[in-house]
């Protein structure tokens, strides 16, 4: 056993500072001078019940979360809401349009990576009956030089949005292909708002996926999302709490809708976000410990100066694997995967040239004290994930190696016999 930490870039569940560790290892022997660790106290208690709720103002105030959205705090990850979003959206749209034919009701997806395309995939799973249709509304695989890798974004030309729809959903940062939406608005690699549908009276229904990188920088046009989700388990906390902005008007009766008829069919109360609204995110018992390590981590960030502080930091730890990687990749040893000003600044994604590289460049990281570098399963390569709690020094770390990885490979490359 090392003894010290190791520099992780893992991309979930993520590196956490150890200050927050090392605090939370006194909150499991006692919580708040109780005499009762946090995993053992009740969430009824009313310790737990002023800890869930002043995590919740953590989050409105660095966010700047307006009174129009409630915060709740649900389980299942990411993974849970790709249901909990449209079952709940078009309960809302049933009781807006309760005349309308379900084929004529629709959902946009937009399609960036691996994690809208299985949103995607469970919205179709979940309306094949016929309640809704579901529409892409853009698919960068379209635009990629290879026509099926999620390389890039979408242009603001190929959106076509629908009308009225149920949700208009999105995944701001794509943990696999490495590819984020710009945090400014006006730029081509943003979000395109100027181009979402807008009807007189009506709220947007916009839903963003925030999973791997909230709280790491301001999020654009807040107040205009019908919901906003993210897993605690990438900047937060440890796995297991799901945050959820919700807009008050899609805090919806699903029972009520269901009883119109049609082929509605009843929401499962553990993805209804009215009971959680009603029970300040208590209707059962939540992740506690997820819960409470994330108020830890907050209240850090409020310390620091909140994602105005990030954002500065997290720019220059992404600066800096960027400029590597195009070291890298004029001297043919690295291989970017994302076209150039479309990359994640949470997940750096690249490959290495080369016989047996890439377990060479895996293998040097972890002996100098690195890991969680390997890609994702699905398409392999190197990830570099920059989570808030990555340092600038972990981040110097493995630039300095990464510059000598690619001297050696260079040197290595010059003075390989040439082919027959």
């Amino acid at each position: 056993m090392p003894d010290t930490r190791i520099a992780n870039f893992g991309a979930g569940p993520s590196a956490l500072p150890e200050s927050v560790l090392l605090e939370a290892a006194q909150g499991l022997l006692n919580f708040e001078n109780t005499g009762i660790g946090i995993a053992e106290i009740s969430h009824r208690s009313k310790e737990f019940d002023a800890y869930i709720k002043a995590t919740a103002t953590l989050i409105r105030d660095q966010l700047a979360v307006p009174p129009t959205h409630d915060i709740l705090f649900m389980q299942g990850g990411g993974t849970a809401q790709f249901s909990a979003v449209v079952l709940n959206m078009l309960a809302r749209h049933r009781l807006l349009h309760p005349e309308l034919p379900d084929t004529e009701r629709v959902l946009d997806y937009v399609l960036t990576g691996s994690w809208s395309k299985a949103a995607h995939a469970e919205a179709t799973r979940l309306l094949a009956h016929g309640a809704a249709t579901v529409h892409v509304a853009a698919d960068s695989r379209a635009h990629a030089a290879d026509g099926k890798s999620f390389d890039g974004l979408p242009p603001h030309a190929a959106y076509t949005f629908s009308r009225d729809p149920v949700l208009i959903y999105y995944c701001e940062n794509e943990t696999v292909s490495g590819t984020q939406f710009a945090g400014v608005e006006g730029t081509p690699t943003s979000f395109p708002f100027h181009l979402l549908p807008s009807t007189e009276g009506t709220l947007l229904p916009l839903v963003g996926d925030y999973s791997s990188s909230f709280m790491s920088r301001p999020i654009p046009r807040l107040a205009d999302h019908a919901i906003i989700y993210a897993g605690v388990q990438k900047n937060l906390g440890p796995a297991g709490a799901t945050v959820v902005i919700v807009r008050k008007d899609c805090i919806v009766d699903v029972d009520a809708a269901a009883r119109l008829g049609g082929t509605h069919v009843p929401v499962p109360i553990s993805l209804a976000y009215k009971p959680f609204a009603a029970n300040d995110s208590m209707p059962n018992t939540p992740s506690v410990l997820a819960v409470y390590i994330s108020g830890l981590v907050l209240k850090r960030s409020k310390a620091l100066g909140g994602v105005a502080y990030y954002e500065q930091v997290n720019r220059r730890k992404m600066q800096k694997v960027y400029g590597v990687l195009r070291e890298g990749a004029a001297r043919g040893v690295l291989v970017p995967k994302v076209r150039e000003g479309e990359g994640s600044w949470m997940n750096v994604v690249f490959g290495v040239s080369g016989e047996g590289a890439e377990a060479r460049f895996l293998k040097g990281a972890e002996e100098r004290g690195m890991k969680g570098l390997k890609g994702h399963r699905s398409v392999g390569g190197i990830r570099v994930s920059l989570y808030n709690a990555v340092t600038e020094e972990w981040t110097d770390q493995l630039v300095t190696y990464i510059r000598e990885f690619i001297e050696e490979e260079a040197k290595a490359q010059n003075q390989a016999p040439a082919a027959a």
